[in-house]
């Protein structure tokens, strides 16, 4: 029969030490272990609140950003709206400029005119007066009774003639003198020219004054207006004109040709030359050397702005002693 034998008291303390000392560790551990777990997830809060916070101040930057888009956008269609006026109040001023210029080249034509009408009244008399003589042959001849059929036609035909004269200087006032729209055309420079001499002709032949003519046999032709252009050439015409009135020769000269790929006109006057410094101001609005009453200082203005918008130069030369000469060049027409 066995014996059983009872544990020691010091034994079992020493067991019961011993279990709770394992079981302290294990409480150690998982402390440690839990302690890390928290600092862990402390980090990723804190991380997470960073995040938060970035983004919080991205998306205020992003807002910050929209309100000044929204601020650069009405601004901009502040910005086109001024333009878009600006725009129609440019054009505006454009076509009213262009209004005046026109206006302003009729006043120019009429004033011209004005100043022909003795030489034209006396170029109109001359057919009139010959008319007269041709009917009054014819009117002879058949109260005398003479049926000199062939003298009576020849009477008639020359008056029909003097008509279509008188006809043709009407004619070229009417079409110089009226307010038409601005056309450009293929012109031929020296039609142009003789036909501005016409007008003025009986003015230079009362004046004593002669007139040399050295005009291409080219014949150049420029894209333009032949009214625009034969009022430049009146109105160069009537200031030498003028120049020569108490010059002891008077002679007026005008030359065309071609001079690389445009138009040269030069129109010469043996007068006393324009002053010293004034070759540019001549061309100013209102700027003349004449007397007052005599003139609008209109005339070489108009003519400066008509040869610009011709995308040509007119050029004043005036040597000492040696009367003045306009220098016109515009670019030829395009075949």
């Amino acid at each position: 029969m066995s014996t059983v034998r009872a544990a020691s008291p010091a034994g079992a303390g020493r067991v019961a030490g011993s279990v709770a000392t394992a079981r302290e560790a294990g409480l150690l551990v998982e402390n440690a272990r839990l302690r890390v777990q928290v600092e862990a997830l402390d980090e990723r809060l804190r991380l997470r609140e960073d995040h938060r916070r970035a983004l919080l101040h991205i998306l205020q930057d992003q807002h910050q950003s929209n309100l000044k888009l929204e601020n650069a956008r009405k601004a901009m269609i502040h910005i086109m709206d001024d333009l878009r006026k600006t725009t129609e109040e440019i054009t505006r001023r454009e076509q009213e400029l262009r209004d005046k210029q026109e206006q302003l080249v009729q006043a120019g034509k009429l004033a011209t005119l004005g100043e022909l009408t003795t030489g034209v009244a006396h170029e109109l008399n001359n057919p009139l007066n010959n008319i007269g003589l041709f009917l009054g042959n014819v009117i002879d001849l058949v109260e005398l009774g003479r049926e000199d059929k062939g003298h009576v036609l020849a009477d008639l035909n020359a008056a029909v003639q003097q008509v279509h004269k008188a006809s043709e200087i009407i004619s070229h006032l009417r079409t110089f003198g009226r307010l038409a729209p601005v056309g450009y055309e293929d012109v031929a420079v020296n039609e142009v020219v003789l036909r501005a001499l016409s007008l003025i002709s009986e003015q230079l032949r009362l004046r004593e004054i002669s007139v040399e003519l050295d005009l291409s046999p080219a014949n150049p032709v420029v894209t333009g207006s032949p009214i625009q252009l034969e009022q430049v050439f009146m109105n160069i015409l009537a200031n030498a004109r003028d120049a020569l009135q108490d010059a002891p020769l008077k002679v007026l000269r005008i030359r065309s040709g071609i001079k690389d790929d445009r138009l040269e006109m030069a129109i010469s006057d043996s007068g006393p030359g324009i002053p010293p410094g004034l070759e540019r101001r001549i061309f100013d609005p209102f700027f003349t050397t004449k007397d007052v009453g005599h003139g609008t200082g209109l005339g070489l203005s108009i003519a400066y702005g008509i040869i610009k918008d011709h995308q040509g130069t007119i050029e004043a030369i005036s040597p000492p002693g040696g009367g003045a000469t306009f220098v016109i060049q515009i670019p030829l027409a395009r075949s």
